[in-house]
């Protein structure tokens, strides 16, 4: 452990979004079940629920690190869109966007439980998919992509071919909302911004 500030993650998508900023960061996986929206809870309240859930997981063991936990979902016409667990779930995905706008919600928490600090958020974004053929998506199955992120597509990878437009912020899509998330490591006093980088608070 060398850094000050812990990813509860395993997504390469947020390490390496983390990564392009500067941050100084390790990686602890959170074992936290995502499992479905218990009965009652909107999908902000499930992402917010469950990235608070990783950020502490993770974070107890390690009381003197600021962590961050994420959780992100896809909603289509009322219905949230998890991974899809095999080609046929993806298929399905894929004609549930076809055509449409649908939504990216990522929640994100940060906590330090040495010091007591903690936030957490939820960011929102709107995109829009192209109507796509049945050979569009098949071809995109067949390339494995849609099968660890959310709503079945990668929109920084070869997904990006279905996308027509985006409101909102494109890291949040990716996975993780950067510019959201340094304003919160900042208020938290879990970072500063020199001339010289980013530097990790203790």
């Amino acid at each position: 452990m060398t850094a000050r500030l812990i990813l509860a993650s395993k997504s390469p998508r947020r390490c390496e979004l983390l990564k392009r900023i500067g941050l100084d960061f390790d990686v602890i996986p959170s074992r936290v079940d995502e499992g479905d929206l218990v009965q009652g809870e909107s999908p902000r309240e499930h992402v917010l629920r469950l990235s608070e859930a990783k950020a502490f997981e993770v974070g107890n063991p390690y009381p003197d690190y600021w962590v961050i936990g994420a959780d992100t979902v896809v909603s289509v016409d009322g219905t949230v869109l998890g991974k899809p667990k095999d080609r046929e779930e993806a298929m399905e995905m894929l004609h549930q966007l076809s055509g449409k706008e649908h939504t990216v919600l990522t929640g994100f928490s940060v906590n330090h439980v040495g010091k007591g600090k903690k936030d957490r958020e939820a960011v929102q974004t709107s995109v829009k998919v192209k109507p796509l053929t049945e050979a569009e998506m098949k071809w995109y199955v067949q390339t494995g992509e849609p099968f660890d992120k959310a709503g079945g597509y990668g929109i920084q990878g070869i997904g990006s071919f279905m996308i027509e437009s985006i409101r909102g912020s494109y890291t949040n899509v990716v996975g993780l909302p950067v510019c959201e998330l340094i304003q919160m490591l900042s208020r938290l006093g879990a970072l500063t911004i020199s001339e010289s980088g980013i530097l990790i608070v203790e």
